[in-house]
């Protein structure tokens, strides 16, 4: 039979408190040109790319809107720090 230990069980809950991460998600519509979409503003879209950088934004997901193929959908997340 194994007896768990106080030194045990607080690194249990230092384990459980290191490993439980909380995020937040923001969604953002980029415009883009062409018939298909297919024509990217690459210094625009960097520029705003590294703006939601700079605020801890990482983009995790790019995709044509199912609306119009003149939108790219970008998904970001960051973690939300605790205090």
């Amino acid at each position: 039979m194994l007896v768990a230990t106080n030194a045990t069980l607080e690194y249990k809950k230092k384990r459980y408190f290191i490993m439980r991460k909380n995020f937040e998600y923001k969604t953002v519509l980029l415009k883009t040109g062409g018939f298909f979409g297919e024509k990217i503003d690459s210094s625009d879209f960097n520029e705003r790319l590294n703006s939601y950088g700079k605020e801890g934004w990482e983009l995790i997901s790019a995709t044509n809107s199912a609306e119009s193929y003149v939108c790219k959908v970008c998904i970001f997340k960051r973690e939300i720090l605790q205090k």
